[in-house]
């Protein structure tokens, strides 16, 4: 055969896309997206290649021709790098291969063509697994692809053709499969014999009764199952229906299996499809109810029902896996669902459309047409909101998200539709037109938007008060009655009788109603943008209760006033309205005829039955009568609560509330109010600066200011009450869930004997029945405790291949359970024994007395001293005599134990043996022992030795120890009458082979540790993680938790993991890398882990692990940080505790004490194993969606290529786990992009695809990417439940066993007949011992998962779905828009709305802490920020979604405070507590510079100070973090240990966490107000990395500048002014307190940063970010250069939130930047070059010196531009007489205006702010100052204000950078949870490595 043409052969330059022909990757897998059918071939070529090098080489060629024919001109990406590539080695090949088998390349083709046929299919085909025969004919079918192409179709010979035709006729029965191989033909896998299998397999292949279809040509196959016939008539994708084919499968073999026994049978049962119709279709059939519509679900008389039924299911779940983005929005499947069913029905039954009354069409449709005429045309609407959004820059409401579109189907107006849609209906026609710009492209024009639907998210704080108005409005009133009650204190609270006081008090029905008004106004404005949508009776509501609201409002303010006898003010005004009458029986009936509402909806609460039919009944007159308490949704009805739980979480917030009220009342407002009274009284008329109001009567000035700063805590306080009653009724739950009560190892060590009871009730399948069967059978409940043993010994085996134990901790915690044994004690673990034979020995040997039955009392007190004893004795003996070969030896030993129990029993045991024998007999024992499991080279030698030490122990035994020993050889002696033998001569024949039997040395090993291990039990395991896991699983078995089914009968799961690029498996290089102290992160691990790391290389040194060194320290160091390996590594526990339960479950008594371990090694025990691995796969898949895989596996970078390995690795590691991917592919012929998602596995070297379904489009363009890749991914899970694993989880074996438990709560029905439909399960923080912030965070993170996801789910049934790793109902979820929400920005905390979701559509959401699963958490201080930053962020977009809206709406009043404080209210009290200092420093510098302080506060009768302090205490309790300390103290006490916990807490505030979580404020509330306001939240990567490099100035300033530092330093110029100016609230108690609070939070903004990084007081350091802060200040920004390497390009981005925002937040932000005027207005006054003058001429002088001070720096920066090079000399003649013209103004200012030097810092203190208040303005106002061309010099202003403030913070860093003790003192502060566990830090950072030292040397 000819070479390929030289033409394509042109040499090219290599680029970074050009493939390296040595590269180890293999080229089918570097194929270019547009040539991917190629790749195929390429994948043959390379497994043929070892076989037939020319035939790969054909193939190869073939592959060239291919990719040449479909892009000739090589225009697609990465092709003519590809091509070149491959032509390259065809030109190499083409000289280097030579046919094999013929002359010729078609001969030699044809002939290994044949060959392979005969040989693999023909011979192999009742041999080979299904997997191997995929394999085969896919490589033959691209063979005789190859061989048609070399050879000419006429010299094809007949038996070529006829393989090829079985081939061909067959290969779609041999494809890769994912769990089913549903056409195995001969060597069928033991899952496909399972009868629920079978039977699940055979209904859907009835498809007797549907109609034929007309093939759309003649070569299409027959229908073979119910999926198919769907397929043909709409149009299904091949990919998809194989997929939903064994989900639906699985599914009913799951279900059914737990309606029937488990003997074999042949039918599905009925009642398995109806049970699976009723959960799938609840969600349609409600929808369809609430419009009205009937479904389109027939039943026809005569019909078969269950295939109807199979038909529908098989319907919905292909319309499900095919909708790509539209699975976010379940009612839009509903309405294809509806329209494709009723189609469905007119082919079944009636034949004829509803419409037309023509007859359906019959035909077959392509195989994308659904995807092409149903899906892609809603997935391009969804597509141009998006394009809407302009990347997060647009607004919400100038968009459509996912919910609104949706929410399109909540409504008659869908069904205009049509069906098939018609794409000009008002749904799909968009606005937007491109039309081409002055450079070619196209530019989409917005023309008018689409209304948004129900709700509009609009960026305002109101969202609080619209989605919360009821807690607001109690609130108020709540005060408005206390002030009045207050300011009419008597000293009684029986005032509140007295007629005019209860006539005041009255008046909170005014307020009620003026504040419905504003809801009623604010339901208007802020819904208003969905009008176009809204049907015109919610319209005429919204209009409606607006003017019913102001109706009220009027009607009550007036009748309220008429009740007055002499009104005065605003009563007068009112009282003159309408009249001359006069009555207060009048306000009185109208406000019972207002509150009329208010006691129905207190009636609906107390019964929650009433309500929830009321609100779930589609009854028109019920919804009428509905119509004015609430808009009717499809969400969001009936979600009261049972009366158990009402009771319980009412009696909680009424308890709390009343002590909240009290306090409020007793501490906050009572004390402040007869100061406040004679405040209003004093008159002032002397002011300390221009006063605009100087006749301005009552002071309200100072009112407010004393008022505002205490109603502000009054308002936030409630979030404190929370906590600490929330920590308190966590804490009993906790305590009475079992929480704690095996904490400690001693513990564990006294209830042991309990533990395999109550392993046998909760984790092995238990019935009263089971038990009495089994104490029939096995009354010394043998079998239980070789369960027990099993399960047990796997968890310490899983820990010893964690490294988290030695080979003898191991030894020593493993229960044995062989059968073979004769020990009539239990024997329990060595741990438990340990050092009690030593102990018992010592006994023997110091009992003086000759009184058997004493020593024998002191022996059994202890029963594990007794156990250790008994079984030692006989143990010993077994041992001794199995080892012997001589019969008459033998009889020796036997004789001997006869005489020990002969004497036991007459008591006679220390008058027959001496006990001072016994320490040398022990001491030859260990000898033997030792020299028993020691492995030997010389047989002979080795003999010798054993049989020396025999024969002394022997001699020992009979000389030492017995009294009458001589006897028992004696008699010896005279039985063997034939030789004569001397006592020297015997034990000699020994068999010494028997060390090898593992059962036997087994029983050696144990027997030496029995008899060697001295120190205590508490020591084993030394490692703490170990000691965790063991405690807490044997904790865990008394707590109570459903009772365990069999593995066949429980639910079936799945686990999805989304993943995008975070480590999978750290890389040599990685690993070895350095930091700039030259630390690696393996020193580092190995210094903060030492055991772990002496574990791991005594586990490299056993011979029986051959792993490469290189890889096992890769994993080593991978399975310690947060990597995609570690996940997936404990995820797939599930399948080992899974087939360890089936062996349990079904494994006979031999099996049993023979050993699971030994179970691979039995082939008589094959069938057992192969139904174990069939039943797991049966009930577990585990899913990673790695959504970028298939680029990963093209790129050219390095990076990729290795994440992509090692994905790879981990497939071929674990055949079960499967990954998905989003692969994009580019066509040949138009360059166009097309998306697939892919499901792959691992093959026998490489992936082998399984499924391939074709996208509209790619799926992340349109939502959050988290939510997308799980979305795309989640068609490939199977089974009912679903856990949601993050990748930074792990997991472990022994809770992994629990999981059938946990799964068993779906069936447990909760109050009101409800299933959950989420489980959330409790998480331990593992990264806790890194640092001391990795500590802070883990205890923080532990509380909130533990106690309080406890309280929240009982008592207050608000637990939401915070994060991974809870538990879905996954059918419940995938019919309901999946386990998250994607819309851009809204849903950025995509986690948590999935709870909303749920608890809307009526779930129940549990939270259970009998099993806990593994995860990682940031442990750096700039990780943890970004990290908080983006949950504040997540919080604000919550708080203007309609999810938070309608469930705070929605939730009776008590649930809605639970929802309120422990979701977005946590985020807004944080904002509200540092608003709280701004409002109280502000309103004191007022006060001070005002001059009112010393005219009015400081009157020694008012005690003003003394009360307002007193009310601000909570606040900064608050503030300083102690309340999120309050939980994690009680849950450290309940689980470790009360003295623990006050030991943790101390070192924690030595530790200054008082400080991080300080900071952490500032955090939450920087990004949750910004949020809010102007957008901006986004996904933040922390990393999840180990820190132990050094933050950069710059990278610190960056990152806090506008969160911390500008508020910090504003904090401290307050202060400052309040302490220069301030003359009062100096000898209070509480100044200190309050004052120094806020000095606490101002430094701890400032300098946390700086404290909490590694080195960060290290004089070296400190030098180079001097330098690289200068660096970063002085460099230009522009287009292209990165925030961190030039101030300009970070300043601009830092601004990134103000180009987006609307004009309300441009005003907010100026209004708010008003506040920095206020120093300069009130300090120039106070000069003392004012002289006292109060005339506003002051103030306006200030402006023109801060105007004069501005121009010359313009001057001066506009001539250094200008002038500086061209005209230096002038520039500095100018500068000079500036210069002097400034000294020369000084000069006279000082001499002849009176200026001095404290007015110099003053005016700093007074412009500086100034200043800063003209760059925030001028921010805001960009657009127009770029216009007018002031924006220049604006960012000057700003370069030198940033100077200023990072000079003024780096001082002080500076100065401590010069004292060593201080880095010192540092890295003890930050390591100190490491010096714990044995890091030498300091030897780290230093980078002073011992191996480097001995290597110098």
């Amino acid at each position: 055969m000819a070479a390929p043409p030289r033409s394509f052969s042109r040499r090219m330059t290599r680029n970074p896309t050009m493939i390296d022909p040595g590269s180890e990757v293999v080229d089918s897998e570097l194929v270019p997206s547009s040539l991917a059918s190629i790749a195929p071939i390429l994948r043959v070529a390379n497994e043929v290649e070892n076989d037939n090098p020319r035939v790969a080489y054909l193939c190869r060629f073939h592959a060239f021709e291919k990719a040449h024919h479909m892009d000739p001109k090589s225009s697609g990406r990465g092709v003519r790098q590809f091509k070149t590539y491959l032509l390259h080695r065809l030109e190499k090949e083409e000289e280097e291969t030579q046919p094999q088998l013929s002359n010729s390349d078609p001969k030699e083709i044809q002939k290994y063509y044949q060959s392979f046929y005969e040989k693999n299919i023909r011979d192999g085909q009742f041999t080979k697994k299904p997997e191997e025969m995929a394999k085969i004919y896919q490589i033959a079918s691209v063979l005789y692809d190859v061989l048609k192409t070399v050879v000419p179709a006429s010299k094809i010979d007949p038996q070529t053709q006829s393989y090829a035709k079985d081939v061909e006729e067959k290969k779609e029965q041999h494809e890769h499969y994912n769990i089913l191989p549903l056409y195995a033909v001969a060597v069928k896998p033991p899952i496909m014999e399972l009868p629920e299998v079978k039977a699940a397999l055979r209904a859907l292949r009835d498809v007797q009764n549907l109609p034929i279809l007309r093939p759309l040509d003649e070569g299409h196959r027959s229908v073979n199952d119910i999926l198919e016939w769907l397929s043909s008539v709409f149009g299904f994708q091949k990919g998809n229906v194989a997929n939903q084919r064994e989900h639906l499968i699985l599914l009913l073999a799951n279900i059914d299996i737990r309606t029937k026994g488990f003997e074999n049978y042949e039918q599905l049962d009925n009642n398995t499809v109806h049970l699976l119709m009723d959960k799938i279709f609840k969600n349609y059939r409600s929808w369809c109810a609430y419009l009205h519509h009937p479904v389109n679900i027939m039943y026809p008389q005569g019909s078969d029902r269950k295939q109807l039924e199979l038909l529908y299911i098989g319907l919905y779940l292909l319309i499900w896996g095919e909708a790509s983005n539209i699975r976010f929005m379940p009612e839009c499947i509903c309405y294809i669902f509806h329209k494709m069913s009723d189609e469905i029905n007119g082919i079944l039954f009636s034949n004829v459309q509803p419409v037309s009354g023509g007859a359906y069409q019959t035909t077959m449709r392509g195989e994308e047409s659904f995807l092409q005429n149903v899906v892609t045309p809603i997935y391009e609407v969804l597509l141009k909101e998006v394009r809407r959004h302009n990347n997060g820059k647009a607004s919400h409401s100038a968009w459509r998200n996912y919910d609104d579109l949706n929410e399109y189907f909540w409504t008659d107006k869908c069904f205009k539709l049509g069906w098939p849609m018609d794409i000009k209906s008002a749904f799909f026609v968009h606005s937007e037109e491109k039309r081409p710009d002055a450079a070619g492209r196209d530019q989409i024009i917005s023309g008018k938007k689409k209304p948004k639907t129900n709700f509009v998210e609009v960026r305002t704080f109101l969202h609080l008060y619209r989605s919360f108005d009821r807690m607001w409005v109690f609130f108020i009133l709540s005060l408005q009655a206390m002030v009045i009650i207050a300011w009419n204190h008597n000293g009684s609270l029986a005032v509140i009788f007295e007629e005019e006081v209860f006539k005041h008090i009255l008046s909170i029905f005014i307020t009620l109603a003026l504040l419905n008004f504003l809801q009623a106004t604010l339901d208007i404005i802020l819904s208003f943008n969905a009008w176009g949508s809204l049907k015109w009776t919610q319209i005429f509501r919204y209009i409606l209760k607006f003017f019913v609201a102001a109706f009220w409002a009027a009607l009550l303010s007036i009748t309220y006033a008429r009740s007055f006898q002499n009104p005065t003010g605003i009563i007068k005004f009112f009282s003159t309205i309408g009249g001359n009458w006069r009555d207060q029986s009048l306000f009185s009936f109208c406000v019972v005829i207002y509150l009329i509402p208010n006691f129905l909806a207190v009636l609906l609460f107390v019964l929650p039955p009433l309500r929830r039919s009321m609100e779930r009944s589609n009854w028109r007159i019920i919804s009428l009568l509905m119509w004015w308490a609430q808009p009717k949704l499809f969400v969001g009805r009936g979600m009261h609560e049972d009366m158990v739980s009402l009771f319980k979480y009412t009696l909680f917030w009424i308890t709390l509330l009343i002590s909240k009220l009290a306090f409020s009342y007793y501490v906050e407002i009572l004390p402040l109010v007869a100061p406040t009274k004679v405040i209003m009284k004093v008159k002032v008329s002397n002011y300390e600066w221009h006063e605009f109001f100087p006749k301005g009567t009552r002071n309200i000035g100072v009112v407010i200011v004393i008022w505002t700063p205490v109603v502000m805590v009054y308002f936030m306080d409630t979030q404190i009450w929370y906590s600490i009653f929330a920590t308190i009724v966590g804490g009993i739950n906790g305590a009475f869930s079992h929480l704690g009560e095996v904490r400690t190892l001693g513990m564990l060590r006294s209830r042991f004997e309990s533990v395999h009871s109550a392993f046998r009730q909760r984790l092995l399948p238990y019935s009263k029945e089971m038990v009495r069967k089994e104490h029939m059978d096995d009354p010394m409940g043998k079998k239980n405790s070789a369960k027990f043993a099993q399960v047990w010994n796997e968890f310490i085996f899983s820990m010893r291949m964690e490294d988290l134990v030695s080979n003898r901790e191991k030894d020593l915690l493993l229960v044995p359970y062989s059968s073979t044994t004769t020990v009539s004690v239990v024997q329990w673990p060595p741990f438990l024994l340990a050092s009690k034979i030593p102990i018992a020995l010592d006994m023997a040997n110091n009992f003086k007395r000759k009184d058997d039955a004493e020593l024998f009392r002191k022996i059994t007190a202890d029963d594990y001293m007794r156990s250790a004893v008994i079984e030692c004795y006989e143990t010993l003996g077994e041992v001794l005599y199995g080892f012997l070969e001589d019969e008459e030896e033998k009889m020796i030993i036997r004789q001997i134990c006869r005489e020990v129990d002969v004497s036991i029993q007459q008591r006679k045991f220390l008058s027959e043996f001496r006990m001072s024998g016994l320490p040398l007999l022990n001491n030859k024992l260990e000898k033997f022992l030792e020299l028993l499991l020691k492995d030997y080279d010389d047989e002979e030698s080795y003999r010798s030795t054993v049989i020396n030490i025999l024969q002394d122990i022997m001699e020992i035994i009979t000389q030492d120890v017995m009294n009458n020993g001589h006897e028992i050889l004696e008699k010896s002696h005279q039985i063997d009458t034939h030789n004569e033998h001397d006592k020297k001569q015997k034990f000699e024949r020994i068999n010494i082979h028997l060390a090898k039997n593992p059962t036997w040395r087994e029983k050696v090993v144990r027997l030496h540790l029995l008899l060697t291990v001295k120190e205590s039990a508490i020591n084993v395991p030394m490692n703490l993680d170990a000691r965790r896991r063991i405690t807490f699983f044997a904790n865990s078995l008394y707590m109570k938790m459903p009772n365990a089914p069999t593995v066949r009968a429980m639910l079936s799961f799945s686990v999805l993991t989304p993943y995008f690029k975070e480590d999978v498996l750290y890389s040599e290089k990685k690993l070895n890398l350095e930091n700039e102290d030259g630390i690696t992160t393996l020193f580092y691990l190995q210094k903060i882990y030492p055991d772990e790391w002496n574990n791991f290389e005594e586990r490299m040194e056993d011979p029986k692990f051959n792993k490469d060194r290189i890889e096992s320290i890769r994993q080593w160091v991978s399975y310690r940080a947060q990597t995609l390996s570690r996940t997936v590594r404990g995820m797939m526990y599930y399948k080992d505790a899974l087939r360890l339960q089936c062996f349990l479950d079904y494994a006979e008594d031999d099996a049993i004490f023979g050993g699971y371990q030994t179970m691979d090694m039995n082939k008589d025990h094959k069938n057992l194993m192969d139904r174990a691995q069939a039943l797991a796969d049966l009930k577990f898949t585990y899913v990673v969606s790695c959504q970028v895989y298939g680029a990963q596996k093209k790129s050219s970078d390095l990076e990729d290529q290795n994440s992509a390995a090692n994905i790879l690795n981990l497939m071929l590691t674990y055949p079960s786990l499967r990954v998905a991917y989003i692969d994009e592919r580019e066509e040949t012929h138009d360059g166009k992009k097309v998306y697939y998602s892919v499901l792959v596995k691992g093959g026998e070297k490489l992936d082998e695809e399984i499924y391939r379904i074709k996208l509209p489009g790619s799926p992340t363009d349109i939502g959050e990417g988290k939510p997308e890749n799980q979305n795309h991914a989640i068609i490939f899970t199977r089974g009912e439940a679903l856990q949601a694993i993050d990748m930074n989880q792990d997991n472990y074996f022994e809770e992994a066993f629990k999981m059938r438990n946990v799964l068993e709560e779906f069936h447990k029905t909760h109050h009101g007949q409800r299933t959950p439909t989420i489980l959330g399960l409790r998480e331990h923080i593992f990264t806790g011992s890194v640092s001391s912030l990795a500590w802070f965070m883990s205890n923080q993170e532990t509380s909130f998962v533990t106690i309080g996801q406890r309280v929240l789910a009982d008592p207050l049934r608000v637990r939401f779905h915070y994060g991974h790793p809870d538990i879905f109902d996954r059918i419940f979820h995938i019919t309901r828009g999946g386990i998250s929400k994607a819309s851009k920005k809204v849903n950025l905390s995509e986690d948590i709305f999935s709870g909303y979701n749920s608890i809307l559509r009526g779930g129940y959401i549990t939270h259970h802490e009998y099993i806990q699963v593994g995860k990682g958490r940031d442990v750096g201080m700039n990780q943890i920020s970004l990290f908080e930053a983006k949950v504040a962020g997540g919080n604000g977009e919550q708080t203007l979604s309609r999810d938070v809206y309608r469930l705070g709406r929605r939730f009776d009043f008590y649930r809605m405070l639970s929802f309120y404080f422990t979701t977005v209210g946590f985020y807004f009290s944080s904002m509200v507590t540092v608003l709280i200092v701004y409002v109280f420093l502000y309103g004191r510098l007022y006060l001070v510079l005002s001059g009112l302080e010393k005219r009015i506060i400081d009157d020694p009768n008012l005690h003003v100070s003394k009360s307002l302090e007193d009310a601000l205490a909570p606040q900064s309790v608050y503030q300083l973090g102690l309340l999120l300390v309050l939980p994690m103290v009680m849950e450290i006490g309940l689980e470790r240990g009360f003295g623990t916990a006050v030991g943790d807490f101390i070192v924690m505030q030595l530790q200054l966490a008082s400080v991080f979580f300080t900071f952490q404020l500032g955090t939450k509330a920087h990004y949750y107000g910004r949020t809010i306001l102007h957008g901006g939240s986004k996904y933040r990567a922390t990393g999840r990395g180990f820190v132990v490099f050094h933050a950069k100035f710059a990278e610190n300033y960056r990152l806090y500048s506008r969160s911390h530092f500008v508020k910090g330093l504003e904090m401290v110029i307050l202060l400052i002014v309040y302490q220069v100016y301030g003359e009062s609230y100096r000898n209070s108690s509480l100044n200190m307190f309050v004052t120094l609070s806020v000095w606490f939070l101002a430094v701890s903004w400032l300098f946390a940063p700086f404290v909490f990084n590694p080195s960060g007081f290290d004089w070296q350091k400190t030098v180079d970010d001097w330098t690289d802060w200068k660096r970063w200040m002085g460099n230009r920004g522009g287009i292209g250069i990165s925030p961190d390497k030039s101030w300009e390009s970070w300043w601009d981005d830092e601004q990134e939130h103000l180009k987006h925002t609307s004009i309300r937040g441009r005003v907010l932000e100026i209004i708010l930047a008003l506040r920095f005027f206020v120093y300069q207005y009130g300090i120039v006054y106070h000069l003392d070059i004012a002289h006292e003058d109060k005339d506003l001429m002051v103030y306006g002088l200030s402006w023109f010196v801060m105007a004069t001070i501005l121009l010359v720096l313009k001057l001066l920066s506009m001539g250094r531009r200008k002038f500086g090079t061209d005209f230096q000399l002038m520039f500095r003649i100018v500068k000079v007489l500036l210069f002097f013209g400034f000294v020369t103004v000084t000069v006279i200012l000082f001499l002849v205006l009176g200026l001095t030097v404290s007015d110099l810092f003053a005016a700093i203190l007074a412009f500086a702010p100034t200043g800063w208040a003209i760059i925030l303005i001028g921010q805001a106002c960009k657009p127009c100052l770029r216009r007018i061309g002031l924006w220049k010099s604006i960012m000057e202003l700003a370069r030198a204000y940033e100077c200023a403030m990072s000079v003024l913070i780096f001082m002080p860093i500076v100065v401590l950078s010069w004292f060593p003790f201080v880095s010192e003192f540092q890295i003890r502060l930050l390591f100190n949870q490491a010096f714990s566990r044995g890091l030498h830090i300091s030897m780290i950072l230093a980078g002073k490595k011992d191996g480097d030292k001995k290597s110098s040397n």
